[in-house]
């Protein structure tokens, strides 16, 4: 995960979480385990567990948040006790952490991440313990699948989750002749959309990013969304490179085609996250792909007109691998643990993390908080349970609502029926550094030779991968 979406990811999580935001405690009946559900704290031998829930340089406001959440988690399960501890996911510091057994009792990771440690049973199977809790039926396939193992058993809880997205500017669209509520809906319509913006607006029609990883993020994206894939993983574990593939080099020879021959990607071509939400804010740029939670970032840091913003699906290929490059982030449970640790954990997880997105009184107190803070409520993510369970989740918070919703139900009515892929899981951020200077050249090199660019930089990411 790049570091980009990685800030976006956190503040997600951040605005969502408890930690931000204090929720009360689960309805009467609600995310309790079968085994106590009921129980009184006389039946139940005293138990601590640690949990990685606070970031370090947290503010102040977020300790008293947490330790609300944690008061309030006492009171509902008093036989256990909870220290928090400072945690950010980092690869070095965890695969460390995680070597020497340092890791909280409660600790979350990446999405791609979630294999690996599954495979090697790094992390605890708490399949029982969260089907006991009765709604391990409601969670997005594609989504808990990524705490998953081949068998279908839990062995993570999917807390947050993005999918990518085509972000567009309703103006542009007006202001080219194009109707703003029929975005594109494949990237021949993408192309074509673009080649009229840019005519009729003299904006760039479609931008994509090049620089500090982003390029190889966003031109990863379109891989998946054509049914490509960056690495295969063969049955002895081995990783491959398969970054020269077809359908990279057919989104790089659209890309090469739009720049070149439509004009239609205006006249910057070393876009980064930062700034390429900023021209977009500005109305510099009609079309380009990002996270679907974008405009939180855009209307807190660069001054978004919300009648300006659209978001829909990614068009994908008819091809059955064709996905959306999506992430989020897991909770899992260390396996230096005691039976009574990990159920206490699961207790924690659902608490902390699943009763605002299940229940009323949790999401509301949520939705309150959000709004009482300025931040915007209703901006789509990629949720972790069912449409009905979302659907139901809109409907507590539709009062608390300030975002243009009617601008994003382009994307928020069909990314239920959209596979989502997880993005490349060895070594993904040299991958992507390996394939900035590849879409830098498409688009300021006239002659860049695709097939060769992509053979030479599949060979620098199969070493390191040869490496280990």
């Amino acid at each position: 995960m790049i570091a980009a979406v990685l800030t976006a990811v956190v503040a997600i999580v951040a605005a969502c979480s408890p930690v931000a935001s204090p929720s009360p405690t689960a309805a009467p009946g609600t995310g309790q385990p079968a085994a106590t559900a009921g129980a009184s704290s006389a039946a139940q031998a005293p138990v601590t567990i640690t949990v990685g829930v606070l970031r370090p340089g947290a503010t102040q406001e977020a300790v008293d948040a947490l330790n609300l959440q944690i008061t309030e988690f006492e009171a509902k399960y008093p036989w256990i006790t909870v220290v928090p501890q400072e945690y950010n996911w980092t690869a070095p510091t965890f695969t460390a952490a995680l070597a020497a057994g340092t890791l909280p009792v409660v600790f979350t990771i990446p999405f791609t991440d979630g294999k690996g440690l599954i495979a090697q049973h790094q992390i605890i199977n708490i399949d029982s313990r969260v089907r006991a809790l009765g709604y391990a039926d409601k969670f997005n396939k594609n989504v808990i699948s990524n705490g998953q193992d081949t068998s279908g058993a839990i062995w993570a809880v999917p807390i947050a989750a993005y999918g990518m997205s085509l972000t567009y500017n309703r103006t542009l669209f007006t202001q080219a002749g194009l109707d703003p509520n029929n975005p594109p809906a494949t990237w021949d319509d993408v192309q074509a959309a673009a080649k009229t913006i840019a005519a009729k607006t003299g904006m760039a029609g479609y931008a994509e990013m090049a620089t500090e990883n982003t390029g190889g993020w966003q031109l990863t994206t379109s891989t998946y969304a054509l049914g490509g894939r960056m690495e295969t993983v063969g049955a002895d574990g081995k990783v491959t490179a398969t970054l020269n593939n077809d359908q990279t080099k057919a989104a790089l020879a659209r890309l090469q085609t739009m720049r070149w021959q439509d004009n239609s990607l205006g006249s910057t071509f070393d876009y980064a996250w930062g700034t390429i939400n900023q021209a977009f804010a500005s109305g510099q740029i009609g079309m380009f792909t990002g996270g679907s939670d974008l405009y939180t970032a855009m209307v807190q840091n660069n001054n978004l007109n919300p009648a300006d913003y659209g978001v829909s699906v990614i068009p994908l290929a008819s091809s059955p691998t064709a996905g959306v490059l999506g992430g989020g982030t897991l909770a899992a449970v260390n396996v230096v643990t005691t039976d009574a640790q990990r159920d206490a954990a699961v207790d924690w997880i659902d608490f902390y993390y699943m009763q605002k997105l299940l229940t009323q009184a949790g999401a509301v107190a949520d939705a309150q908080a959000l709004k009482a803070n300025n931040q915007p409520v209703g901006v789509p993510s990629l949720p972790i349970f069912d449409k009905a369970t979302y659907d139901a989740s809109q409907g507590w918070i539709k009062d608390f609502i300030n975002v243009p919703a009617a601008q994003m139900t382009p994307f928020t009515s069909k990314i239920f029926d959209q596979p989502i892929v997880t993005e490349p899981t060895a070594h993904t951020q040299e991958l992507y550094a390996a394939l900035d200077p590849v879409v830098q050249a498409v688009l300021t090199d006239k002659n860049a030779d695709i097939n060769a660019l992509l053979d030479g930089a599949n060979k620098a990411v199969q070493a390191i991968l040869d490496k280990g």
